[in-house]
């Protein structure tokens, strides 16, 4: 772009929860510092799925000054404390990746390598028993605790998110203009994009522009083809169908996702219905058999009509690209299986806030930024491909191909230093932490094969009672929460639920 031109007018193509989540951003950030400018059609609808998050989130909302109780109440949000993971190391078996810390790490090793020398002295209490939060998740319940030590994100209905933060993006300043976008007009001499022409010729010029068109990636693909790098090889669910079901018990504070023979199925509750969804992979399941499958494996009555979707997991080779950044589904897309697609978005939002300079755009910002994107993405993708790779299963052509698969050197040298260490170590601000990696590493069948030195500095009674400690701690704090339902209803109501 053209770096001796001050960003003062940005254009933001598309709503939904991207284009919101942006602009609220954005304007309470930044203010009347730039004129934002947000264009989208109500005729055109967004996918508004994504109503699962993570931890991360709970931050945003609070750097954008968002009081907790309303917006839960606006969205119908429950409290999230992980994901329940049915039949992925192999049929009938679960395991709980949760958001909270196990056990007490030491400096120079983390929790598991105590817990694994314990299993040779004796100590045969699952892993799971010495994290709070998994515990309190399974028994259904939750409350906030002192000093943040409840770590936990929320399962919301992201239309209703999308609206509310439409609610104060208007207010501190963003202009929204109905419109659905015809064409993309490039200026002739630098190739940035110079205007969005809309239907019957309006011109909405501006000085950078944020493309939140979803999968269409209008903006980004359409107009600069900025070029998509295809992760099916590694990722090769293509398919996925919505449903909504009525609440047929008190909504659990956890997403379960439950494998499939060719890819897998999700149950979000929220305070007024649950989402419900299959994923898979269009070569090993037809759209017919999907629906069949996951019709018959909801609780309750649909209560809309199937929402059926395509995609190509992947990412866009530059996120920002001349003067255009892409934000959400346009810059790429990774199956909801960890619940990242808010996240990513988030993640987009506040990196671009910090890289917005007061003058000129500096090349070396956008490079860093695309850089930083990148990584994220690559690290969030090796995640799940683990969830796929590292498995009993054989039992289908499917799970046959995930398991004969190639897979990055980067997820192969975590996995195997795991294997043979215990050991994990977290990159670069990587999204998901040691504790992440190694629930889910076992979860998934892989036992270490050794464990680090300094947990055998520890007597017989020292590793006992550290063990037995941690246990009782965790165990007297989840006896006194309440239900997590409870809860809900006294922190922030159960309101009328609103049309999406």
């Amino acid at each position: 772009m053209n770096e001796n031109k001050r960003v003062q007018r940005i254009v933001i193509a598309g709503g939904g929860t991207a284009g919101w989540m942006a602009a609220a951003a954005i304007a309470r950030t930044l203010g009347p510092a730039v004129d934002l400018t947000l264009v989208e059609s109500e005729a055109i609808g967004t996918i508004g799925v994504g109503e699962s998050t993570i931890p991360p989130l709970v931050n945003f909302n609070r750097i954008l000054r968002i009081n907790e109780a309303d917006f839960m109440r606006a969205t119908q949000a429950t409290f999230k404390l992980g994901i329940l993971f049915d039949d992925w190391k192999d049929l009938g078996t679960q395991y709980f990746h949760s958001f909270g810390l196990t056990g007490k790490d030491h400096w120079s090793a983390g929790f598991q390598h105590f817990w694994l020398y314990g299993r040779t002295k004796g100590h045969e209490q699952p892993y799971d028993d010495y994290c709070m939060e998994l515990k309190a998740a399974l028994e259904g319940k939750f409350a906030h605790l002192p000093d943040d030590r409840m770590n936990y994100a929320y399962q919301l209905d992201s239309g209703l998110y999308a609206r509310f933060l439409r609610g104060m993006a208007e207010v501190d300043g963003t202009k929204r203009i109905e419109g659905r976008i015809a064409r993309v007009e490039l200026d002739g001499e630098s190739g940035d994009i110079a205007a969005l022409v809309l239907d019957g010729d309006r011109r909405i010029e501006g000085d950078l522009f944020i493309d939140c068109t979803g999968f269409r990636a209008l903006l980004m693909e359409g107009a600069l083809h900025a070029g998509f790098d295809d992760w099916t090889h590694w990722l090769p669910c293509d398919s996925a169908i919505a449903l909504q079901t009525p609440n047929v018990h008190p909504p659990v504070p956890y997403t379960r996702v439950m494998a499939h023979d060719a890819g897998w199925q999700w149950r979000i509750p929220l305070q007024h219905r649950t989402g419900n969804g299959i994923v898979y992979c269009s070569r090993y399941l037809d759209k017919d058999a999907a629906l069949d499958r996951l019709l018959g494996n909801i609780e309750g009555e649909p209560l809309t009509e199937p929402n059926v979707l395509r995609f190509t997991a992947g990412t866009r080779r530059h996120q920002w690209y001349r003067n255009c950044v892409a934000v959400g589904l346009s810059a790429g897309f990774m199956e909801p299986l960890e619940s990242t697609a808010i996240h990513l978005i988030q993640r987009s939002v506040l990196r671009f806030i910090r890289m917005l300079p007061a003058g000129r755009v500096s090349e070396r910002d956008i490079a860093e930024y695309n850089e930083q994107q990148m990584q994220d993405m690559v690290q969030i993708r090796d995640f799940l491909v683990l969830h796929y790779k590292v498995t009993n299963r054989r039992d289908s052509p499917f799970w046959r191909h995930c398991a004969a698969m190639p897979i990055p050197d980067t997820l192969a040298q975590k996995i195997e230093l795991f294997r043979e260490t215990g050991r994990v170590f977290r990159k670069n601000e990587e999204l998901f932490a040691e504790n992440s990696w190694v629930q889910v590493m076992m979860g998934q069948g892989i036992e270490p094969q050794s464990w680090h030195p300094i947990a055998e500095k520890l007597r017989d009674d020292e590793l006992a009672r550290l063990l037995e400690t941690i246990r009782g701690e965790v165990r007297q704090t989840v006896d006194s929460l309440p239900a997590h339902q409870d809860y809900v209803a006294r922190y922030c109501g159960a309101a009328v639920p609103q049309a999406a």
